[in-house]
Parts: C-alpha cells; structure tokens; sequence
C-alpha cells in the first residue's frame, strides 16, 4: 500500500518559568523520500551537560536521516532507526570519559517516524509520543521511570505516582550506559496526528487539555504556541518541547 500524506508540522521549545536553561531539544525534518521524523530530546545533567546531551543526540539523528534518501522496508527503518540511536548514545556516554566536566549528563530520546502507511516509533525515558485518533489522545509510549515500574508493578497507584517524590527517576536514557536498549513499535498510520513532547507540558497540562487545543481550528504552529503558553500559565515548572505533525484533507 503506497500512501503519502500531505500535512504541517510545527516544533518549538520553551525554558518555562522555572529553570534557568533550556536542556530540551525538538525537531522534525523530511527526507528526499517524503519520510517525516519527529524527535524530542529532555537532557540531564545540568548547564553544559544536558543541553549538549540532547542537542548532539537530536543533531546526530536528524542529519542522518536527511541523508538517507529513503528505506527499503519496515524492518530497515526499524533497523536504522535502533543503529544510529546507538551511535547518538555512544558520542554522549563516550566524551564523558573524554571531558570529566560532563560526567553524568544524559538525555531522554522519543522519535516517531511516518514512512506512507506506517508511524515507526523509538522510546526511551520519559519524554512522550501520542496518536491523536478518533477524538482521543492516545500515548504509544511508555514512560521508562522507577515510579511507572512501581504502577506496573502494583505497589503504588497512579494518582500516588503523581506525586511520588522519585516520579523523575528514570530507568532509561541516551548516554548513561555502554549500550542503549530502547523500545520500536511499527504501528499503521491512516493520517492521525503525531504529537510528541517533554515532561515540561504533560506535568503542566492535563491530556484531556491538551486534546481540547488539538481539536481547535487553528494552524499546527498556533496550537504549539497555545499548548506552551498553558504550561507556562499552569507553572512552567520545566523546559517545554513539542513537535507535531498534522495532515491536510485533499
């Protein structure tokens, strides 16, 4: 089944009304094929740590894909997508050992990837990846946390998970291990909107908040814009990032 979509896309990234830097990184970039990637990166680490860590990893990835001028198959881009996440998280964990001033950095890692009728996606941390389909969003990721294994588990609730004093612990990220484990999911992709973002806006906004100013009849970069400047309205209390993708009906 060959389908190509027509669409805006719209990334941006806030400070917030706390921090007093930004360690986010967002993009989304096309290839020669028509292939669209979304990539949001939330860095650890402190100033010069996680701002470099998620710079240079979303920088690593977007550059290697605007040189791949397309994909074979499902599985190549699986493939590709797991190969050059591992490259990403190789230059971070590697210049640690290099430059003991950025010792601990690290950076949360979500890509979706829309290849015709298919939505690939690549998690790990807590930075998130949604379908908005059928007048719900849906998450597709997972959220790598101690508190989310803590949920899964049964030793807490998620309301208690809301306010767990570890709720920011992470159990996966790019760059603070030897090698990287990360979750790929192929889903069907019929259109839907991809909406992927930090911790920054889903701490701040409630999802049912944010499927309102998806619905509204405004353009991609305005319901970005709208969706920061609630954050920031609720507390700001992290860097806000969201990339988004929507089609346009023939």
């Amino acid at each position: 089944m060959k389908v190509s979509y027509k669409g805006n896309y719209c990334y941006r990234t806030d400070i917030g009304k706390i921090r007093s830097t930004n360690e986010d990184e967002t993009k989304v970039v096309t290839n020669a094929d028509g292939n669209i990637l979304l990539i949001v990166a939330d860095g650890m680490g402190g100033h010069n740590k996680g701002d470099y860590a998620s710079f240079e990893t979303v920088r690593i990835i977007t550059e290697a894909f605007k040189d791949k001028k397309g994909f074979l198959s499902t599985y190549t881009a699986c493939k590709w997508l797991k190969n050059i996440a591992k490259v990403a998280n190789s230059t971070i964990y590697n210049l640690q050992d290099q430059d003991v001033t950025y010792k601990g950095m690290g950076t949360t890692l979500s890509i979706a990837l829309i290849i015709k009728d298919k939505l690939i996606i690549l998690n790990c941390g807590d930075s998130r990846i949604y379908l908005k389909r059928d007048n719900a969003l849906e998450q597709l990721s997972e959220d790598q946390t101690y508190v989310n294994f803590l949920v899964k588990s049964g030793q807490i609730t998620k309301e208690e998970a809301l306010i767990h004093p570890e709720r920011h612990v992470l159990t996966n990220a790019v760059g603070i291990f030897p090698s990287l484990s990360v979750d790929v999911q192929v889903l069907t992709y019929t259109g839907e909107t991809v909406f992927l973002c930090t911790d920054g806006l889903y701490n701040n906004v409630r999802e049912k908040d944010i499927l309102n100013v998806l619905d509204l009849r405004l353009p991609t970069n305005e319901k970005v814009q709208s969706l920061i400047s609630l954050a920031n309205f609720n507390g700001g209390s992290d860097n806000i990032s969201i990339a988004m993708w929507e089609t346009i009906d023939d």
